[in-house]
């Protein structure tokens, strides 16, 4: 704490993170012109636990608001999540982020802005067509003048707070603390706490008894540091490096170790499993399809079909995810090319094999 007190450059950054995010939650209840907000309330007060509730939990409640920030960031890691996969792909792309160094990652990020604004425009489009169609639970209409000018402002808006965050995001990976899109995000989440919480006292005594609130307290925080634990972990490979002489100076020589991260997928398998596992609820919900709603059953968030599909999925996608964006043979390449080797194993394709077990393991 002392040397925080003397590190005002910490304190700049601190304060420039605040108040982004701080423009952000005031943008989330900034409404898109010609919806009714209360009637959008009251639908997705039955929504929880389809596609919407996910899209709303990452928009940090844009999507119920329909704010001018509804979409959120959900454009955006679409975006480099198409733009990682392309890399696997396009051998000219995936040599442009890896070969050209600074410039090379520059137009990739700027391709990746290009398709988060083409993502949003349609997905705008489709927000809107889907907004004049809907009504609340009560019956009232979602838009109260629906038409081409009502989806051209909402794509226009919508686009225009995508844009926005994005940038915002930037500032705070640039000038702040951290990474500004997963600020964002976890920004929205926690915006959900005081919510969440008060829904919890209501149902203390009737549905919760009080002697369990202790126990699901010590819980919540045992399991918030396993996650911690979890996601900081890594599997360290050494690496050593040949000695070589360059002119009258002597280089390498040096031992080191290679991180590899046991939950490298990070938090997009989740995602993935969820978004696939709510559709059928979603669909459900605009249909009166007697098979259709049986499915929704069939998937819902107490059903053991459901619990177990949803980790056999986030298995699927750990390993799906973690082979496009982690490429052992690039990494033993590297090493080559650096002289560095692990010990015991041979440079080359015994190298990018053994990593791969490794990671695989």
């Amino acid at each position: 704490m002392l040397n925080m007190a003397h590190a005002p450059e910490l304190w700049s950054k601190l304060g420039w993170t605040f108040l982004i995010l701080l423009a952000y939650r005031v943008g989330i209840h900034v409404p898109i012109p010609g919806v009714d907000t209360r009637a959008m309330a009251e639908f997705f007060a039955q929504a929880q636990g389809t596609l919407f509730g996910v899209f709303d939990m990452f928009s940090g409640g844009g999507l119920r608001n329909v704010s001018i920030f509804a979409l959120g960031v959900m454009p955006y890691i679409s975006a480099s999540i198409i733009m990682q996969l392309l890399q696997v792909l396009s051998p000219d792309l995936k040599r442009m982020a890896k070969e050209e160094g600074a410039a090379g990652r520059k137009k990739v990020t700027q391709y990746t802005r290009y398709a988060t604004v083409l993502i949003t425009i349609v997905q705008g489009f489709a927000l809107a067509a889907m907004l004049e169609g809907m009504t609340s639970p009560t019956g009232a209409p979602m838009v109260v003048e629906p038409g081409m000018m009502f989806r051209l402002v909402t794509i226009i808006t919508m686009t225009a707070g995508t844009i926005l965050i994005m940038w915002l995001g930037e500032q705070i990976t640039a000038k702040g603390i951290g990474n500004g899109i997963s600020l964002i995000i976890f920004s929205g989440i926690v915006a959900g706490i005081p919510t969440a919480i008060m829904q919890t006292k209501n149902m203390a005594g009737d549905i919760i008894p009080y002697a369990l609130l202790p126990f699901i307290a010590l819980f919540m925080i045992a399991v918030t540091i396993a996650i911690v634990f979890v996601e900081r972990a890594q599997r360290r490979i050494p690496v050593h490096y040949a000695k070589r002489q360059q002119g009258r100076k002597m280089y390498g020589g040096q031992s080191t170790h290679l991180p590899l991260r046991l939950n490298t997928a990070g938090v997009i398998p989740p995602i993935f499993a969820g978004s696939l596992l709510v559709f059928p609820a979603t669909v459900a919900q605009f249909s009166e399809q007697p098979w259709l709603k049986n499915i929704s059953e069939w998937f819902s968030h107490t059903t053991v079909l459901y619990n177990v599909s949803y980790a056999a999925l986030i298995v699927f996608f750990c390993f799906f995810y973690t082979a496009i964006i982690f490429d052992p043979k690039d990494i033993a390449e590297n090493l080559k090319k650096q002289g560095g080797f692990v010990p015991g194993i041979r440079p080359g394709d015994k190298t990018r094999d053994y990593i791969d077990n490794v990671l695989t393991r």
